[in-house]
């Protein structure tokens, strides 16, 4: 993938992307199958259960591991590239992201010709990311590391600032829907601080990955920062003062307050979010180098084509629910949204047990897989052509 970088630390970082990949579609599949995605959130503790809240927990780690490695992987593009180039070629993948987010993926969400109901999300963030990884790759390491630290661990200062109606501090820092006209909606779903951050985060990490590096001492760094993360943590827990902007509460109920005390904001991420996600992020790549096996290979796949399966895996995902919907009575046509699926009133009713969703879950990931596995190979045997680098 990269000439300087050993097969065996790239194929840990393909792993984890291609794992979080995975993990991201049982999230998407619950949103279109789960009968109780209707009707409550999946980690309140007051309604649901922990089959349900672990199936919506273990999808926490997808968001911030992908932006965390799209850092490190434009590091490793920069070793064959000079500063400028790496620039442009950011910029220029960020703007083609948020065009992708709002048109591409808006569609394949709800299926809905006149565009009622744009949200900008993981896609959207990746893309203004990069853009702003293109202006801070000409400052030194320390300097963006320092940068990514103050946002990330300081960001959860700003939760008390609320400007309603405020399109550039929703795209900042708070989820907000907006009406632009009659019947239209924005919905800024992925506000960029942190996630900003998170990519430069990964940018810094990606020396670590030089061929100069010595394996021991890079997974010994990896190891202690994952270790100290989690410890962070169970500190803050114990606080419950700071790091995220809803503290957990104490039910009476060891189920329940656990729980509460794992229910981590993501939209937008908060610190505590950040330290269990990436926290965990980092122990697996301190240890996953050296696994090898069809397994591995299989997740390899798809971390090596990440944009391509994602893009085709919620077309796969809304056409199946379609054809759900239409053999239960509900229609074909009732899948067309003009929000996001789970708020439609109407579909109240429609879905399936937990148990279906796990089976819809692995019937997309085996049904994607050859086609991941093709144009995999079609991007190993095709390397000089540019435009394979922005899929």
């Amino acid at each position: 993938m990269i000439e300087t970088i050993t097969k065996q630390r790239i194929q840990s970082i393909d792993l984890l992307k291609g794992l979080v990949m995975v993990i991201m579609a049982l999230d998407h599949v619950r949103d279109y199958f789960h009968y109780s995605a209707f009707f409550f959130d999946p980690t309140d503790p007051e309604q649901t259960s922990w089959p349900i809240f672990f199936t919506r927990f273990i999808t926490h780690f997808c968001a911030p591991a992908f932006s965390f490695l799209a850092g490190t992987s434009a590091f490793m593009i920069g070793k064959r590239k000079s500063p400028a180039e790496l620039s442009g070629f950011l910029f220029k993948r960020g703007l083609w992201l948020v065009f992708v987010e709002i048109i591409i993926i808006s569609f394949a969400w709800k299926f809905d010709i006149q565009f009622r109901h744009v949200g900008l999300q993981t896609i959207w963030q990746l893309g203004v990311s990069m853009i702003v990884l293109a202006g801070l790759i000409h400052l030194p390491k320390k300097l963006i590391l320092a940068f990514s630290l103050v946002i990330i661990f300081g960001h959860n200062l700003l939760d008390n600032i609320h400007f309603e109606g405020n399109v550039l501090w929703s795209l900042l820092h708070e989820v907000q829907l907006f009406e632009w006209t009659e019947g239209y909606y924005l919905r800024t779903a992925y506000p960029l601080i942190p996630w900003i951050a998170v990519m430069s985060l990964g940018y810094c990490f990606g020396s670590l990955y030089d061929s100069s590096f010595d394996a021991a001492k890079r997974k010994k760094i990896l190891n202690g920062l994952g270790i100290g993360s989690l410890v962070l943590f169970v500190i803050l827990i114990a606080l419950n003062t700071y790091g995220d902007p809803v503290k957990w509460t104490n039910y009476g109920n060891t189920s329940k307050t656990l729980m509460s005390i794992f229910n981590v904001s993501k939209y937008p991420p908060s610190l505590l979010y950040l330290l269990i996600t990436l926290g965990c992020s980092l122990l697996f790549l301190a240890n996953a180098e050296k696994l090898k096996g069809k397994v591995v290979d299989f997740f390899c796949v798809f971390g090596r084509v990440p944009f391509f399966y994602y893009i085709l895996h919620i077309y796969l995902i809304h056409v199946m629910a379609a054809f759900a919907a239409y053999f239960t009575g509900f229609g074909w046509n009732a899948l067309v949204l003009p929000k996001f699926i789970i708020k439609v009133e109407s579909l109240k009713g429609y879905g399936f047990n937990l148990i279906t969703v796990y089976l819809v879950w692995i019937l997309v990931i085996l049904l994607l897989y050859p086609l991941c596995k093709k144009f995999d190979a079609y991007k190993q045997s095709h390397k000089e052509k540019w435009w394979l680098s922005y899929l």
